[in-house]
């Protein structure tokens, strides 16, 4: 096994931090290693480093001769005026490529729905990073490099990839260096893990599970990590061996090991005390959805006859592709939007607590400091027993006490995801409702977070494409099939199942479709039944852009309103969600006619 990329002595230092300090480590042929460390630790300088994208203030970074090396960035350099099939292939000619089995595979699986003649420029940020990782698949590469591949993709999307990265190359070829937060992902393709942390780089054996196990193991005997630090490792530990990863798929670890490690823990939580404390504040009646149906004004059906009963103290979590109408559903589920028909229920006692994906609590206040945020609320909570401030519960959430004086505006995308999640909680909700939580987290976030919400006595509402958030923090898991909620007692590894069997019904009906009929579409849609969904795609789309600029207008209307003036706020605020609830149910139908008509 040899070398292909060796780092002497490397160090870097960006303005105020330095992150890598006199590190001397190597990639041979056949590894597959995953990096993870907190936000800021350095995780992207390495990668950028490794790749010959960003110069080392100190050290070298030595390639072997004639060796080729792919990489994927965060941030896509694609040209907006080049065509999609430019930007993937460059100047290769087409019948090069349009001949390997490979790389049309590559092609289906990615870009399937795209036009290939398109232009760059006009595709959506998700569609962006899609042909930017089709362009890094499609090519040869004896080293790849990826930042954050997972991003913008489904949970099918994901366990593609992660299949093809498996395959790519046989045993002992090639090496692959993958920065991610997605711990399956970590677990399912890498052998090597290295953490980066105090300007260091560590190595350990395994995947992600393993890693776990092997940090616990040397830092219980060093005993050098703060208890709150060591704690919610061994309660992280502690998942691994009794949930749902250890009975639904194989970790690279012993887990008879990891029992005995922690044989004394208790579980991780006790559902019945949960429940009990979750009925005493909410009551018996959470939300009740009986023969629910939507249907956007002359689109079809998004959501199909639906009978769902939450209760107090549920923790279910919702799955669906992307487009499939989940934040729809979430709309009809809180009351954001009423059902074309049938009738939904929410308990008199219920509060809602709503996290989005865009983070909209935060977004009118760029220009206020931390400490400013965390003072609107109660000076005490009493949470896992103990009374604790809002300023110790954003430091159990990873900020230091330096950060608090921080603008909102100058903080990362995690640290904002953090406090949005914290300001969410402290507004004393029953029902959280959490879209997409774990973006922008490194790992160990991710952890402490999953901590705060196995402490949390309401009833959880989780949609992420995370599998292993999901199955961590919700005791139950929906799918969201054609309209239809359907209840998958195996988590995500049933869900991926349904969708391949609903794929290869898809394929077979396509195939009768072609051998039956003379004039057949590529969607199997009629010409009128086109011509339709093309009419209302048209219509979403002008409303779309006639709305663009209702939620920043509405947003500098609140800020002019008198801060004494509660009514008013509340007026504000409430307009203010229903125009964002609104665009999110256009985007969804947009997302869904988009993929019916194959014009994305």
């Amino acid at each position: 096994m040899g070398i292909l990329i060796g780092l002497e002595r490397v160090g870097h230092e960006w303005p105020g931090k330095r992150v890598l300090d006199d590190q001397t480590i190597g990639i041979n042929e056949g590894e597959r290693i995953g990096i993870v460390g907190r936000n800021g630790d350095g995780k992207s300088t390495l990668l950028e480093i490794v790749g010959h994208v960003l110069e080392p203030d100190a050290g070298t970074v030595t390639w072997r001769r004639g060796i080729s090396v792919g990489y994927l960035g965060q941030a896509d350099e694609l040209g907006d005026k080049d065509p999609v099939r430019r930007a993937i292939f460059g100047d290769v000619p087409e019948y090069t490529w349009a001949s390997d089995a490979r790389i049309r595979a590559i092609l289906d699986e990615l870009v399937g729905d795209l036009d290939l003649d398109g232009l760059v420029g006009e595709l959506s940020g998700g569609q962006r990073r899609r042909v930017d990782l089709c362009r890094v698949l499609c090519h040869t590469w004896d080293v790849i490099l990826m930042d954050e591949p997972t991003n913008h993709l489904d949970l099918a999307a994901i366990e593609w990839l992660a299949d093809h990265l498996k395959r790519r190359w046989p045993a002992g070829e090639g090496a692959l260096l993958v920065v991610t937060h997605d711990r399956w992902f970590l677990d399912e393709v890498c052998e090597h893990m290295w953490e980066v942390h105090d300007r260091r780089i560590e190595p350990f054996e395994g995947g992600y599970s393993a890693y776990i196990q092997q940090r616990v193991e040397r830092e219980r005997q060093a005993a050098v990590m703060e208890e709150r630090r060591q704690n919610t490792l061994r309660k992280e530990l502690n998942w691994l061996a009794h949930g749902a990863k250890a009975r639904t798929s194989k970790p690279k670890f012993r887990v008879e090991a990891a029992r005995a490690l922690i044989a004394d823990d208790p579980p991780l939580r006790n559902p019945l005390e949960l429940k009990r404390l979750a009925v005493s504040r909410l009551g018996k009646q959470v939300i009740e959805m009986k023969d629910v149906s939507f249907a956007y004004s002359h689109g079809p059906r998004v959501i199909d006859d639906v009978s769902w009963l939450i209760g107090p103290g549920d923790r279910y979590g919702i799955l669906g592709a992307n487009g499939a109408g989940k934040s729809t559903l979430l709309a009809l589920m809180t009351g954001a939007l009423a059902p074309t028909s049938g009738t939904v229920k929410i308990g008199a006692s219920v509060r809602f607590g709503f996290m989005s994906q865009h983070l909209d609590a935060l977004g009118e206040k760029d220009d206020w400091r931390v400490l400013e945020v965390l003072g609107r609320y109660k000076r005490s909570y009493l949470v896992g027993g103990k009374m604790q401030s809002p300023t110790q519960l954003i430091e159990r959430l990873g900020f230091e006490q330096r950060e608090l004086t921080n603008f909102i505006k100058d903080l990362s995308g995690g640290q904002r995801r953090r406090l949005a999640l914290l300001c969410v909680i402290l507004e004393e909700p029953n029902v959280l409702v959490l879209d997409e939580p774990g973006n922008d987290l490194d790992t160990d976030m991710l952890a402490v977070m999953e901590d705060l919400l196995d402490s949390w006595p309401g009833t959880l509402l989780v949609v992420s494409h995370d599998r292993y958030l999901m199955e961590r923090v919700t005791d139950d898991q929906f799918a969201l099939l054609d309209g239809h909620v359907r209840h998958v007692p195996g988590g995500v590894d049933e869900y991926l199942r349904l969708l391949s069997e609903k794929g290869d019904e898809t394929r077979v009906e396509e195939t009768e479709q072609k051998e039956g009929s003379s004039r057949p579409t590529n969607s199997g849609l009629s010409n009128q039944e086109r011509r339709e969904l093309k009419k209302r795609f048209d219509a979403v789309s002008r409303k779309l852009e006639k709305t663009a600029g209702d939620p920043d207008r509405l947003r500098a209307e609140m800020a002019a309103v008198d801060a004494s003036d509660y009514a008013a706020l509340m007026a504000a605020q409430e307009a203010l969600d229903a125009c964002l609830a609104e665009r999110e149910a256009l985007e969804d139908e947009w997302l869904e006619l988009s993929d019916r008509l194959g014009i994305e």
